[in-house]
């Protein structure tokens, strides 16, 4: 299919090459020009200008850009892409955004004879650079229906969840269950520590019954190792947090625990650990415990 793609970063980069090596003819689109034209020297294909420009033939357009200013500045800002797609084109959106700009778009989208899917996705970079990421859709059936292939291309999970938003709403569940695991196993870690356990035989042995976790195999031996240059960093997760929050207080949900990991996150911010993975939460823990 003729696909535009809007966005290459740590994500979108290598999403858009996957699109490539499945044969599709791929037309990329960044705020950057350097950065399309590695892109392009790097998979094939071909680069545009804007946003409108890249998605002026294209029966799909994917984006995966940083927040709600972002997604509306590439989709309906001067040279937006709603204003150069063909009528029937679906645009897929992989941006962790609000569910209240998913639904706007949504509309906007519709008013023009397109379509709009939130789409975003869990698993990182290394999951984007391995195309086995797990993507959680809001949006009409039969426009995801017909996008499903083309996200496929990067994808090992493309579940449609419901409604317009709905996708962005499955994605703060992740995150929230995220953030609680990554605490309760640095506490773990922490406490272990404290105690003069071998933690990498704790890990090794927990991992085989109820505590085990994606999170308790992928992150526990790194963090026993303080290391945390790389993954998915803290200031994005708050972002993420951020998002979650103010759905919280929208719609009533009580989320105690994340409230309470947000700040420790801001906590490590002020450490000057917000490039840092996720995981750097248990060097708060150690630092507290260091003071002690």
């Amino acid at each position: 299919m003729r696909v535009a793609f809007l966005g290459l970063g740590v994500m979108g980069f290598h999403m858009a090459g996957h699109l490539v090596a499945r044969g599709h003819e791929v037309t990329v689109y960044n705020r950057t020009a350097a950065r399309a034209q590695a892109w392009v020297d790097r998979f094939g294909g071909k680069s545009a200008a804007t946003p409108a420009q890249a998605v002026r033939d294209a029966q799909v357009a994917c984006s995966c850009v940083g927040n709600d200013d972002d997604l509306r500045a590439v989709l309906t800002g001067r040279d937006g892409a709603f204003f150069g797609a063909p009528s029937g084109c679906i645009f897929v959106d992989h941006t962790t955004a609000s569910a209240n700009v998913a639904r706007e778009l949504y509309t906007a989208a519709g008013e023009r004879g397109l379509h709009f899917v939130d789409g975003p996705v869990s698993g990182g970079e290394v999951g984007a650079e391995k195309g086995i990421l797990t993507i959680m859709c809001g949006g009409d059936a039969e426009a995801f229906a017909r996008a499903e292939p083309v996200i496929a291309a990067y994808a090992r999970a493309v579940t449609r969840i419901g409604e317009s938003g709905a996708g962005q709403l499955a994605k703060m569940v992740n995150q929230i269950s995220i953030a609680g695991l990554i605490q309760g196993l640095s506490e773990a870690i922490a406490f272990g520590e404290r105690a003069g356990l071998d933690m990498r035989l704790v890990l090794d042995v927990i991992s085989k019954g109820a505590a085990g976790s994606w999170q308790l195999e992928n992150r526990g031996p790194t963090m026993i190792d303080n290391k945390f240059d790389f993954g998915f960093a803290v200031d994005w997760m708050r972002k993420d947090l951020g998002l979650c929050l103010d759905e919280a207080r929208r719609n009533g949900a009580s989320v105690p625990v994340t409230a309470l990991v947000d700040q420790f996150y801001a906590d490590l911010q002020q450490m000057g650990c917000g490039r840092a993975d996720t995981s750097s939460l248990i060097k708060r823990l150690r630092q507290h415990s260091d003071k002690a």
